[in-house]
């Protein structure tokens, strides 16, 4: 294998912003997979804002998650997630988190495609229980089987998230682990030599 010579984290860093310019870096997957907790991690390792596009969405409506998809029912949060991602892409270089169905939507794919990269955070089931199970806000969880409820979501949305630039598998690690694996794979995707000793599991 011709593995590219490691280089210093630093200088990873500045060729991989180089590399990324104007665009974003876009976490997809899951709820629960942690796309805004290592969102943040990534953010901070690369010096650049972050977003979460569900805290654009509150912020824009005055209202939160759950009550938007009770008041006006997923197909219209949908479609106010939608302009608020395309409006949130137009401001790169940053990182944004988005929310599970986001990437869903074959024009929010296309913007994201145009203006980011996209990071699929790959989560098996039973991590994701145990993180969504500790959490009230999730709408489409409003269910008397949850799991199920997850099943059908991986069933249907994991082909389309397949799709992502890039895809890092999610474990019960430390962040840092995770942000680092991250950094490391989109230094993959653009041709940068990984930096070294980041990630120690």
């Amino acid at each position: 294998m011709n593995a590219l010579p490691a280089n210093p984290p630093d200088e990873s860093h500045a060729a991989l912003l180089g590399r990324l310019g104007d665009r974003s870096i876009v976490f997809v997957g899951l709820m629960g997979a942690g796309k805004t907790a290592i969102g943040r991690k990534v953010a901070a390792i690369l010096g650049l804002p972050f977003i979460d596009s569900d805290q654009e969405i509150e912020s824009v409506s005055r209202m939160s998650v759950p009550e938007l998809f009770e008041r006006y029912g997923e197909t219209e949060f949908r479609a106010l997630e939608q302009r608020v991602i395309l409006r949130v892409l137009e401001h790169g270089p940053q990182v944004l988190s988005t929310g599970g169905g986001a990437f869903m939507s074959a024009q929010t794919r296309e913007a994201i495609a145009g203006h980011g990269v996209s990071v699929w955070l790959k989560a098996e089931i039973d991590l994701l229980m145990d993180r969504v199970s500790k959490k009230q806000n999730r709408p489409l969880l409003k269910s008397a089987d949850p799991r199920a409820v997850i099943e059908r979501l991986m069933a249907e949305r994991y082909p389309v998230y397949a799709a992502a630039d890039v895809t890092v598998p999610t474990r019960d690690d430390r962040k840092e682990v995770i942000a680092a694996e991250v950094v490391n794979a989109l230094c993959g995707y653009f041709g940068v030599a990984a930096a070294t000793g980041e990630v120690r599991s």
